[in-house]
């Protein structure tokens, strides 16, 4: 647990996207924020049409290479004018909508923002986009980026191989992240039987913490991780004393606790949104510079993030395996009744494990803000949650080792994904993964099989 606190603690910055390195517009290289995406009439790209990017002291103007794509960066977060030539397409196409033309995009929440052009015949529809497989970040209507565990960038390259290496270090630092959360759910469920639903709420109480302190309060990064690692912790402790300690004493089923979990996260949900409000808040926390590792452009507070992932999961596998508590937390998930007949004080245990579900999922929510910009908002542990679920079944129930290996296939999954669909399709591709693999191997990858009847 020490180890995770340290850990967490040297993060200055945290997030997760990884860019494949190419030749660059050099307006675009070593810029953290960029505006991106595939000009093509159906599924053939155009090449030659000029872009143009212009706000905050910005005027640039790209013509899309061979394969359709372009690429614009811009330094500072803000609203920008994207505008495309169309005096540079090809005869006969034309725009669906004239007001296509021209449109006003905020840059920020994510450091990418794919922006499209629909051609055909016109509609008279409103502004909007629809997104590509081939364009990561694609906005949804108005331009608002999509909430949730995208790595909010895309390739740089027109090459497939890069585009590849860029998906699988995201998807690797994505998957490190869900493996935070998913740990705490699955310690939780061994050592209780419970399924928490109002696990996500934990990571969402995390951002919102380290929001306040860093952000509305302006302290120091490293007070706000420790003040926020604490009130996770805290948090996670107070689950167990006022809620589930109770229920257990009162031999509540599992069925009647289920439901408390659903209704605990609803009511938690909707006090965060009282208390942030229902849009997304940006945190005042710079994410560091673009840096090259090897063939992939990364931002500083990307390989942070990801390092800080790999101490911290270490430092759970010692915890479990190395120490006394850790030793009787296995124990007690094996079988608490053994366990408790063996001399382990299995409440002792069980409010342990709520602590330390607390402070890895609020570790996790600190670095998740950054995964997907750099923000915040009320309901983010929410629309990871049934990733994080996913997770845990895919790895096998109750196995603090298997919820690894099942969040980063998931994570993998879902970012490798968005080469060929549309990123809004990625959770369905990795929920579909996870019933693919229980159809062969029911217990999960490194569940055990349990003997029915």
């Amino acid at each position: 647990m020490i180890a995770v606190a340290l850990a967490v603690v040297g993060m200055v910055a945290g997030g997760a996207s990884a860019v494949a390195a190419a030749p660059l517009p050099e307006t675009a290289q070593a810029t953290p924020y960029n505006f991106n995406g595939v000009v093509r009439d159906g599924q053939t790209p155009l090449e030659g049409v000029e872009i143009t990017v212009s706000g905050n002291g910005v005027d640039e103007t790209v013509a899309s290479d061979a394969d359709g794509r372009w690429l614009i960066g811009v330094v500072e977060p803000g609203t920008y004018t994207v505008s495309i030539d169309t005096s540079t397409l090809p005869d006969g196409v034309t725009l669906r909508d004239a007001s296509f033309e021209s449109r006003e995009f905020e840059i920020g929440a994510s450091s990418a923002v794919g922006v499209l052009f629909p051609f055909g015949p016109s509609t008279g529809g409103s502004p909007g986009t629809t997104p590509d497989p081939g364009a990561s970040g694609a906005p949804t209507p108005g331009g608002e980026e999509v909430p949730g565990g995208t790595s909010d960038t895309g390739s740089r390259s027109n090459d497939f191989g890069s585009q590849l290496l860029s998906r699988i270090i995201s998807g690797i630092n994505f998957g490190l992240l869900l493996a935070l959360g998913a740990i705490g759910i699955t310690l939780i469920f061994g050592t209780t039987g419970v399924n928490n639903f109002a696990h996500g709420e934990l990571l969402t109480f995390g951002g919102i913490v380290f929001y306040a302190t860093t952000t509305l309060v302006e302290w120091p990064a490293w007070v706000a991780v420790i003040i926020t690692l604490v009130a996770s912790a805290a948090f996670g402790w107070f689950h167990d004393w006022a809620i589930f300690k109770p229920l257990r004493k009162r031999r509540v089923g599992l069925v009647q606790v289920l439901i408390v979990t659903i209704g605990l996260s609803i009511a938690l949900r909707y006090f965060f949104q009282f208390l942030i409000g229902g849009g997304t808040e940006g945190l005042s926390i710079d994410r560091g510079a673009v840096v090259q590792v090897g063939p992939v452009l990364m931002t500083t507070s990307n390989v942070v993030s990801m390092l800080i992932a790999i101490v911290v999961l270490v430092g759970v596998g010692l915890f479990l395996t190395r120490t006394r508590i850790g030793k009787a937390t296995r124990a007690v998930s094996d079988n608490a009744g053994l366990a408790a007949a063996s001399g382990i004080d299995v409440d002792r245990v069980i409010r342990i494990v709520w602590v330390l579900a607390g402070l890895l999922t609020g570790g996790a929510g600190i670095l998740y803000t950054y995964f997907i910009g750099g923000n915040i908002k009320w309901d983010v542990g929410f629309t990871v949650l049934l990733l994080l679920f996913a997770a845990v079944t895919l790895g096998g129930l109750g196995s603090a080792f298997g919820a690894l290996v099942g969040a980063l296939l998931i994570g993998l999954v879902t970012e490798i994904s968005t080469l060929f669909i549309a990123p809004d399709l990625r959770y369905a591709v990795a929920l579909l993964a996870l019933i693919l693999v229980l159809l062969f191997r029911p217990q999960g990858i490194l569940g055990r099989k349990e003997r029915i009847g």
